[in-house]
C-alpha cells in the first residue's frame, strides 16, 4: 500500500525533487541489506532464525506507522531507512530457512513460492490504496489514511510468524560445525566464515556489484511514469500488474532454474532489464508504461527467486546465511551510489541519457556473467 505512491506523495504533495527521491530511496534500499552480512553470519553462528526474522519484521512494523505520522522529507527518510533496517535483520535468516526446507532440485521452485506468496500482498495493497485515493483524492490526508491502514497487516503478520513458521531441525553434522565455529573468537569466526565461500560464488558475487550500478530504485520507474503525465492511480493500477506477471511468473522461473540451471537464467534477467530501461527512456504513453512494468515483473521475479537459489546452492547449512547476507550487503553498498547518481544523471542531463547509460551497464553485467562467472 505504501510503496507505490511514496515517490509519488513525496514528489507531488511535498514538492521534492527527484534526486532527493534518489537519495530517500537509496539510503533505504541500502539500509535493507548493509547489515545483511553480519546478522546472517550470526544467524548461522545462533542457529535460531526465527528469532531474527521475529525482530526484523517487528522493527518494519513499527516504521510503517511512523511514516503514516510523517509531513516532512527527512521524517519520511528516517522511517524508511529504519524500515528497511528490519528488512536486513530478517532477510538473510528467512532465506536460509526457506533454503534449508527445499532439497536442491526444487529450490528454485521454492523461492519461486515465497516471491509469488510475498507478491499476492503487493497486488491487494496497491488496490486497496487505488479505492481510498480515488475517494479521498490525491491529498495530503488521502496518502496518510492509505499509510496508516498500511500498518495494520504489517503489525499482524508478527502473529503469523510467532505461530506458524517453524524452522528445519539440523543434522548432527551442521550442529557441531556450528559449535566449532561459536568457540572462535567473534573477528576469527567472521573471516573464517568468510573464507569457506567458494571462489565461484565470488565471482558470481564481483558480476553482481557490477550489475547492482544500474539496478537503480524503483522509486524512479514511478517518478518517471508521473514524469510523462501519468495520473497516480492509474500509476497504482499498472503496479498492480507489474505484481500480477511476478505473482505469476515467480514460481515457473524458478522451476526453469531447476532444469535448465541457474545462470542462463541469470544472464537472460539482466539482458531482460537492459531492454526495460532502455524503453523507459523513450516512454510516451499508458500502454507502455504497462507493457514495460510487465517485463520488469519478470526480470525481478528471476533477480529474487533464481539469485539466492544460485547462492543457495554455491553454499551449505553452516555458510548460508553468511552467504546470502554477503551477496545482499555487497550489491547494496553499489545501489546506494547508484540510485543517487542516476537521480542526479537524471536531474542534470535528462532521462534518455540516464536511462540508456544504465542499460548499457545492465547489458555488459550479462556478457560478464556469461563469460566470467563460470
Amino acid at each position: 500500500m505504501i510503496f507505490p505512491i511514496l515517490p509519488v506523495f513525496l514528489t507531488a504533495v511535498l514538492g521534492v525533487s527527484t534526486s532527493i527521491v534518489g537519495l530517500i530511496e537509496g539510503i533505504a534500499d541500502s539500509a535493507s541489506s548493509l547489515l545483511d552480512i553480519f546478522v546472517g553470519f550470526i544467524s548461522d553462528l545462533r542457529g535460531k532464525r526465527k528469532d531474527f526474522v521475529i525482530a526484523g519484521y517487528g522493527i518494519s512494523s513499527l516504521c510503517k506507522f511512523g511514516i503514516a505520522l510523517s509531513t516532512t522529507w527527512p521524517l519520511i527518510l528516517v522511517f524508511r531507512a529504519a524500515d528497511r533496517i528490519g528488512k536486513s535483520v530478517r532477510t538473510s535468516p528467512r532465506d536460509a530457512i526457506i533454503a534449508a526446507s527445499a532439497g536442491k532440485s526444487v529450490r528454485g521452485k521454492a523461492f519461486g513460492l515465497h516471491r509469488a506468496m510475498d507478491t499476492m500482498g503487493a497486488i491487494v495493497g496497491p488496490l486497496l490504496a487505488y479505492f481510498i485515493l480515488s475517494i479521498m483524492g490525491s491529498t495530503a490526508s488521502g496518502y496518510q489514511t492509505v499509510f496508516l491502514l498500511a500498518s495494520i497487516p504489517a503489525f499482524l503478520v508478527l502473529v503469523v510468524i510467532y505461530f506458524f513458521v517453524k524452522e528445519p531441525q539440523k543434522s548432527a553434522a551442521d550442529k557441531a560445525a556450528q559449535k566449532t565455529m561459536a568457540a572462535k573468537p567473534a573477528r576469527a569466526a567472521f573471516w573464517a566464515s568468510l573464507r569457506q565461500l567458494s571462489s565461484k560464488y565470488k565471482r558470481f558475487l564481483l558480476v553482481s556489484c557490477l550489475f547492482s550500478l544500474s539496478y537503480f530504485s524503483f522509486a524512479l520507474l514511478i517518478v518517471r511514469a508521473n514524469d510523462i503525465g501519468i495520473a497516480a492511480q492509474d500509476i497504482l493500477l499498472v503496479y498492480v500488474l507489474y505484481n500480477i506477471v511476478y505473482a505469476l511468473v515467480s514460481m515457473p522461473i524458478g522451476s526453469l532454474s531447476d532444469r535448465i540451471g541457474r545462470r542462463p537464467v541469470i544472464i537472460a534477467s539482466f539482458f531482460l532489464y537492459a531492454l526495460v530501461l532502455a524503453g523507459f527512456a523513450y516512454i510516451s504513453s499508458l500502454w507502455q508504461l504497462a507493457v514495460l512494468f510487465a517485463l520488469y515483473g519478470i526480470f525481478v521475479s528471476a533477480d529474487e527467486s533464481v539469485n539466492k537459489a544460485y547462492i543457495s546452492d554455491l553454499t551449505n547449512d553452516k555458510t548460508r546465511g553468511m552467504g546470502l547476507g554477503a551477496y545482499s550487503s555487497a550489491v547494496a553498498a553499489v545501489y546506494l551510489p547508484a540510485s543517487v547518481l542516476f537521480g542526479l544523471g537524471w536531474a542534470m542531463f535528462g532521462a534518455i541519457p540516464a536511462f540508456l547509460g544504465a542499460a548499457a551497464v545492465a547489458a555488459v553485467s550479462g556478457i560478464a556473467m556469461a563469460v566470467y562467472a563460470k
